[in-house]
């Protein structure tokens, strides 16, 4: 397959090109910087674009097989001014409307498009069990995750198949929120946020990949789907499995007001949590390598 993806340079992104080119695929990379050292096979094109158009980029997806769109400033760079939420909803927003123009403009259309989201798309919902169907909440990080998934909606009036990916908190050695998490751990300092109540819903970076190839190659894949592992576990479980099989204390709280004055609304993402099962995506056959947080904890720490 032809594949394009944009925002292939983050955690998610480069070992997604490493599984692609490893199965024998044909992958271009959008980036801001092409010249930019990525970690991406050698055989991956990569090509400049400015994140917002179609310009110079769209005649690529003329003939190709599939378009993964996973650009999106990163939540976690800084807090959340006015500004930086402006930067977070527009670079998702204008990412998706970039490739349905490049889409409409293709004589021969890919025939799926891959679009990425976030459990914030359902708010901070306690312990409410939330699948593909539950509605969305009402906070900054569900109106970006909703417009995020609206941006390419019309690929669909054009024919082409569009899966939708929701992906919780993603655990990997290579990046993303793990390293975060882990450090008190390692400093003998680990605990729950907060009072530890708030549902982690989360994923092994492995599984996140394997169910994305999954959709992309599935033809009877369509809609939302949430990638989280089956067992989302409240933040005081999560912790006290980490501190076990690191073998180390798990009993020291991470106060909200102090995580609140050290990173502002951008807290929400720690302290307010969301219980989501991977409902259709077992319905449809997938199993993961990791369903459990041992058997995640034992693989990223082992």
């Amino acid at each position: 397959m032809r594949i394009i993806i944009t925002g292939g340079t983050g955690t998610i992104g480069t070992a997604l090109c490493k599984a692609l080119v490893a199965d024998g695929h044909e992958v271009t990379v959008l980036t801001r910087d092409p010249n930019r050292k990525t970690g991406l096979p050698a055989t991956v094109q990569l090509v400049q674009w400015d994140a917002r158009s179609a310009q110079s980029w769209g005649h690529l997806v003329d003939g190709a097989d599939a378009v993964l769109n996973l650009a999106g400033e990163g939540l976690a760079d800084g807090r959340w001014s006015d500004a930086r939420k402006q930067r977070i909803y527009a670079s998702r927003v204008e990412a998706g409307q970039a490739v349905v123009d490049a889409i409409t403009a293709a004589q021969v259309k890919p025939s799926v498009v891959i679009q990425a989201s976030a459990i914030g798309y359902y708010g901070p919902r306690d312990d409410e069990v939330l699948t593909e169907a539950s509605a969305p909440g009402g906070d900054f990080l569900a109106h970006v995750c909703f417009d995020w998934e609206a941006s390419t909606a019309a690929v669909e009036r054009l024919g082409v198949r569009r899966v939708v990916i929701r992906t919780g908190v993603m655990l990997a050695n290579e990046g993303g929120a793990w390293p975060k998490i882990v450090l008190p751990f390692k400093l003998f300092a680990g605990g729950p946020m907060g009072n530890g109540k708030q549902y982690w819903s989360w994923i092994h970076l492995e599984d996140e990949i394997r169910a994305i190839l999954f959709l992309l190659q599935n033809e009877d894949a369509h809609g939302v789907f949430n990638l989280t592992a089956p067992e989302p576990l409240p933040n005081r479980v999560f912790a006290a499995e980490l501190g076990r099989v690191m073998g180390r204390p798990a009993f020291f709280p991470a106060p909200s007001l102090a995580l609140k004055l050290a990173f502002g609304e951008m807290s929400t993402v720690l302290l307010d949590g969301q219980r989501v099962v991977p409902h259709k995506l077992l319905e449809l056959g997938f199993t993961f390598t990791y369903p459990t947080a041992q058997a995640a904890f034992d693989e990223l720490v082992g």
